[in-house]
């Protein structure tokens, strides 16, 4: 971890750099294996499923007896948390939905909005080192909420050719209608292209390793949508002496354990934090299985010691970090004042994982500093929104000059004489 003491201003932009890796030559190879999906279906990704995940597959999607198969293999305590989790979820998300109504523009004018889902949604869910159940909760349940007609899924299989039974029991529990046994470029390639056994999809939801964020946003250029720009995984937390150094050091490794290139940072005014947080986070790592892989996380983290709050909020907005915690006792004041961040955790008793799992709030969130122009995924990730208009004679009439006007001076005669055909008609 690297300690920062009363950085200026000017080092600010170096010190919210992501870690980051030259992925031109990846890009390159995933633009190869796209192409091929493309262009040989069922074929080509059959071939990368046993080059890639080691496993020969007569049968791409899960079948209905490996469903029920998963269910028996579930703890019932897990079961219990997921249902939990998706009632919270589903709670959350409903309560975002908008009735529209009508509004009269001008007299004779009327203009709507209608709210309708995506048709075919595609979901990408992990599961390599951590099988993200949670993740098919945040994406599944807003869908089915959003009024998406089919909802497919792809999650890779081990080497027997079996999702992870949590996943499956999840996406089930969810109203996932499809699941296929597909990880990686294959999955998305699939998803956006079609083949013969996986439909297309007009857009792809879910977090992956670099091979996965490279093809989402290569297939994005023309071909599907995807939820957004995705980076490595990260948090901030900003603490004082009245914060547990033993709170925000879990919270700290909590997020450095997703990935070796996830990324931790620590703001403060008091140097005392920066000791105690640094103490436990040494103490605390030694008891943590993924103890190798976090400490490749903490060799770009950060400990930062500010000279007042006010830095902390600029270098906090300047961050836009994907997950803020704010554990100081002025935690309800400096909340007022995020205006960049992906998902806002307030108070000591607020992990970050309780928004990963069963809050409500959604955990697909923006990365690398893209919580300044993107959202998490919510409920209008779901949904495209269609504008209607009716305008009666009198409300041509009304309106009639003023877009002719607007048209001419354009040089748009067409779209002037839209109008004025019609007036003529009406005012002979």
């Amino acid at each position: 971890m690297e300690i920062i003491e009363y950085p200026s201003r000017d080092e600010w932009s170096k010190i919210i750099e992501r870690p980051h890796l030259d992925t031109s030559a990846l890009h390159e190879k995933v633009k190869g294996i796209l192409n091929d999906i493309r262009e040989n279906g069922d074929c080509s990704v059959r071939s990368y499923v046993e080059q890639f995940q080691g496993v020969v597959l007569s049968d791409l999607e899960v079948r209905e007896e490996e469903f029920a198969e998963a269910e028996k293999l579930i703890d019932e305590d897990l079961k219990r948390a997921i249902l939990n989790a998706k009632d919270n979820i589903a709670k959350f998300h409903a309560s975002q939905a908008i009735t529209s109504r009508k509004i009269e523009t001008a007299q004779g004018v009327t203009c709507w909005q209608k709210a309708v889902g995506i048709e075919r949604v595609g979901l990408y869910i992990p599961g390599g080192t951590a099988p993200l159940f949670s993740t098919v909760l945040m994406l599944a349940v807003p869908a089915r909420i959003a009024g998406c007609r089919e909802v497919i899924m792809c999650s890779p299989c081990d080497k027997n050719g079996k999702v992870h039974p949590a996943i499956l029991f999840t996406a089930r529990t969810a109203g996932v209608d499809r699941v296929f046994k597909l990880g990686g470029v294959q999955a998305i390639g699939a998803m956006a292209y079609g083949t013969e056994s996986v439909p297309k999809v007009y857009k792809i939801f879910g977090p992956g390793n670099q091979y996965v964020t490279a093809a989402k946003q290569i297939v994005s250029l023309k071909d599907v949508a995807i939820d957004m720009p995705a980076g490595p995984s990260e948090v901030e937390v900003i603490a004082d002496s009245t914060s547990s150094p033993e709170f925000v050091a879990i919270d700290f490794l909590s997020q450095a354990e997703h990935g070796a290139d996830s990324q931790s940072i620590l703001l403060t005014t008091e140097k005392s934090v920066i000791e105690h947080v640094k103490s436990e986070i040494e103490r605390l790592i030694e008891q943590l299985p993924r103890k190798e892989l976090i400490q490749k996380s903490l060799s770009h983290s950060r400990l930062i010691l500010l000279k007042d709050w006010d830095e902390v909020i600029d270098l906090t907005n300047a961050y836009a970090p994907e997950h803020l915690i704010i554990q100081s006792s002025n935690f309800r004041e400096l909340s007022e004042k995020v205006i960049n961040a992906g998902s806002v955790f307030l108070g000591p008793y607020t992990p970050e994982s309780a928004g990963d799992y069963a809050s409500g709030t959604n955990h697909t969130l923006p990365t690398s500093g893209y919580a300044k122009a993107y959202s998490g995924v919510n409920l209008d990730s779901f949904i495209r929104k269609i504008t209607f208009q009716e305008i009666s004679r009198e409300g041509l009439c009304n309106l009639g000059n003023t877009i002719e006007t607007m048209a001419a001076n354009e040089m748009l005669d067409a779209h002037k004489n839209a109008v004025s055909i019609r007036l003529a008609k009406i005012k002979p």
